[in-house]
Formats: structure tokens, C-alpha cells, sequence
């Protein structure tokens, strides 16, 4: 697809695209099937390629090891430039997934960039008649913001196929994807044994704005989420639980973000705002620093708020649902689903 027809796809997608994001909002959401060992998983490569074909191979072999069949997308190997294959090439390897009955559940391969290149050209009609788990994080936001609105779908803020899969990583990945129960903190610190002299700096709870809120989850990378705006796939955050992370931003530009939600009236409407990790993001220079920026922005919206959930480019990633109710102390950081995230 040309950029000029990418451009007038989407603004052709504005306004049919409302009209279906509406009715996928007002019906029931579209819970998909939990993992078992046996199943397919499809894998493929929505936005930046690998650097190495074998990076490509070492992630296939990684989801293979939990037991699951390996179906890699026809361009999983594809590279233009920054891009794993053109825009069509990775649109067409999407949505044949979803259409194929084989594929259980789809899984990135790895984020970077592209993948709001694709959503123009994403069948969500029928993504809405096959639900399966779509499971990413990073560029991946983009198809959870896109296909959750406009199909009403549950989509899981998880590790890529690329991850570097720690035991905190597997465990929660499991407990959230295989082994559901109706009550489930997620996200929590990993264990740390304390003693004399030894304290956790890494991974701190820190009380922003204290208090207990409800709403389904919605989020992700910050810079995937404020790029969204003002397109037919912004995220609704309207009495929702919203999380935001983000990797090699510094704290002005994370500023610059976060002042948009802000000032566009779209953060005052959560129900409670959960800071995840911003990775790689120190300051330098004569600048504010990240705590100030995070809480500035959480001050002004005066909603329930809380940083340093395990959510982000870290290897100790939890998979959030989104789209499933949960509750967010941001008095301890607890964040509780409040049902199952797979049926």
C-alpha cells in the first residue's frame, strides 16, 4: 500500500470504524480461550525484524518450549529497511492467522516499530468472528488498542517470542494465560530476601496518589498510546485502570507525553493511572528527573496512582489482560484481576 492510500484508508476507517467500535464496546467482551500444551501458536513479525534469521529461529524454538506447535507467519523472516517486510506483507500475516482454524493463538515475534503502519489494513470483522490471545508488548500496543476497541476483544500486554523469558516472566505468563483463577495480583515485585545491608532499590512501589480503584485495564507503551490519539484507534480511558510504560525515552519526552493526556482532558477520565517501569530513561543534563515528571502528571489528574509495577521492557514482564476487570490498590500497588482473563 502507498502512503497516500495508508492515509486515506485510515480516514475512511474513522468514521466506519466508529460506528464498529461502538457496537464492539456495547456487546459482551470477547474473552479468548486460555493456552494448553498441544496448541498452535502462530508467530509473526507486525513491526521491526530481527536482526539475524537465527533470532528469528531462537524465538520460534522459545515458544515451542512451553509445549505449544509453532506456526511462523508466512514474512516472519521479512525485513524492509526498519520494517519486517512491507506493510502488506506483515497486514496479510495477521489477519491469515486469525482466519486460519489451525492457529490457536497468535504471538509477536518482537516489538519496534511498524505496526500502526498495519492497522488500515487489518480485517477486524473478521478478527471479531475468530478470537484468539494476541500476546506482545512495546509496538505491540498498537494492535491491542486496535483490535480491543474495534472487535471488543480481551488482548494480552505480554512477553514477545524474543523475550528473554525469566522465571518471574514464565510464572506470571502462566498464571495469567493457563492457569486463571477469579482472583489474581499481578504484576507485583519479584521475591527479594532482605537483610543486613541488603534492601531492594531495583523493584520499589512508590505511593503517587493513594487509594483503591476499579475498571478494566487498558495501556501500554506510553509512546505507542499518545501517538494513537486523534486516530480511530485511541484508546477509551474512560473509567479505566490505565498502565503506561516505556524503554529509551528521557524524562522531557516522557513529559511531552504524558502533558498530552493531560491537557486533552483523556487522563482526568481513568479510574486510576498504574506507572509500570520506565526503562533506561535517567536524567542528564539540567532536567527534571523521572519521579518528578511521573508525578506532575498524576498530581494533575488527582486519580489513584502508583509506579513500579514489573510491567515493561524488563525481563521480570508480568502479561496484563486487557480489556478484564481488575482493582488497583495505590496504596500498596496491588493490582487484582478481578475474573479470569482466558476462558
Amino acid at each position: 500500500m502507498q502512503r497516500r492510500e495508508f492515509v486515506q484508508a485510515g480516514l475512511t476507517l474513522g468514521s466506519a470504524g466508529a460506528s464498529g467500535a461502538m457496537a464492539a464496546q456495547s456487546a459482551p467482551l470477547l474473552k479468548p480461550k486460555r493456552l494448553r500444551a498441544g496448541i498452535t501458536v502462530g508467530v509473526v513479525a507486525p513491526s521491526s525484524p530481527a536482526a539475524e534469521d537465527e533470532d528469528v529461529r531462537y524465538g520460534l524454538e522459545l515458544v515451542e518450549s512451553f509445549g505449544f506447535k509453532v506456526k511462523p507467519g508466512k514474512h516472519v523472516f521479512g525485513r524492509t529497511q526498519y520494517l519486517a517486510g512491507t506493510d502488506a506483507e506483515r497486514a496479510t500475516d495477521l489477519n491469515a492467522m486469525f482466519a486460519d482454524p489451525q492457529v490457536d493463538a497468535i504471538m509477536a515475534l518482537r516489538g519496534g516499530y511498524g505496526a500502526m503502519r498495519i492497522l488500515p489494513m487489518l480485517d477486524y470483522d473478521m478478527i471479531r468472528r475468530n478470537p484468539k490471545p494476541l500476546i506482545g508488548y512495546s509496538d505491540i500496543t498498537a494492535l491491542h488498542c486496535a483490535i480491543h476497541k474495534l472487535c471488543g476483544m480481551i488482548t494480552y500486554h505480554g512477553q514477545v517470542a524474543m523475550s528473554p523469558f525469566s522465571d518471574y516472566s514464565i510464572r506470571e505468563f502462566q498464571r495469567v494465560m493457563t492457569q486463571p483463577e477469579g482472583r489474581m495480583r499481578i504484576g507485583a515485585p519479584p521475591p527479594f530476601k532482605k537483610g543486613p545491608g541488603k534492601v531492594d532499590r531495583e523493584n520499589r512501589i512508590t505511593v503517587i496518589n493513594s487509594g483503591v480503584a476499579r475498571g478494566r485495564l487498558i495501556g501500554g507503551n506510553l509512546t505507542l498510546i499518545s501517538c494513537l490519539m486523534g486516530t480511530p484507534w485511541e484508546p477509551d480511558f474512560e473509567g479505566r485502570l490505565v498502565f503506561l510504560e516505556d524503554v529509551h525515552e528521557t524524562p522531557y519526552r516522557i513529559d511531552r507525553m504524558l502533558t498530552q493526556l493531560v491537557i486533552s482532558g483523556k487522563l482526568a477520565k481513568a479510574a486510576g493511572l498504574i506507572y509500570g517501569k520506565f526503562t533506561d530513561a535517567e536524567a542528564k543534563g539540567n532536567t527534571f528527573s523521572l519521579e518528578h515528571v511521573l508525578v506532575d502528571a498524576a498530581k494533575a489528574v488527582s486519580i489513584p496512582c502508583a509506579r513500579g509495577l514489573m510491567i515493561g521492557h524488563v525481563d521480570d514482564n508480568t502479561t496484563v489482560p486487557i480489556g478484564v476487570e481488575a482493582e488497583f490498590d495505590a496504596s500498596t500497588g496491588a493490582l487484582t484481576l478481578l475474573e479470569p482473563a482466558v476462558a
